[in-house]
């Protein structure tokens, strides 16, 4: 016979089979980093009361969340771009587009 313990696991299991969604599945990845960057990283996750890799993954998450947005910019400004016919308003864009491409 099962234990109360079994019944409950399967009682859950059965009443809310997805109640919890399941996350994501993790990937191994090997990364090199410089030992000062690498330093910093400890540093931080010491400060939050937290792992070296949950720096590194909020680390990388912000990064590509800011490139994603820079992306949506650039876009956004060359549209503007496109749709004035104000020349002082296309140089001012033209030259936003130049230091987001070239920096500056």
């Amino acid at each position: 016979m099962e234990s109360s313990s079994d019944l409950g696991a399967f009682w859950c299991r059965a009443v809310y089979p997805n109640a919890m969604a399941e996350a994501e599945k993790a990937v191994r990845q090997s990364v090199s980093l410089p030992s000062p960057m690498a330093r910093r990283v400890r540093a931080l996750a010491k400060r939050q009361n937290t792992s070296a890799n949950r720096v590194l993954v909020d680390l990388i998450e912000a990064g590509l969340d800011a490139r994603e947005k820079e992306k949506k910019t650039f876009f956004e400004l060359a549209d503007r771009l496109t749709s004035t016919s104000d020349a002082s308003e296309q140089k001012r864009l033209k030259g936003e587009l130049a230091r987001m491409t070239f920096g500056g």
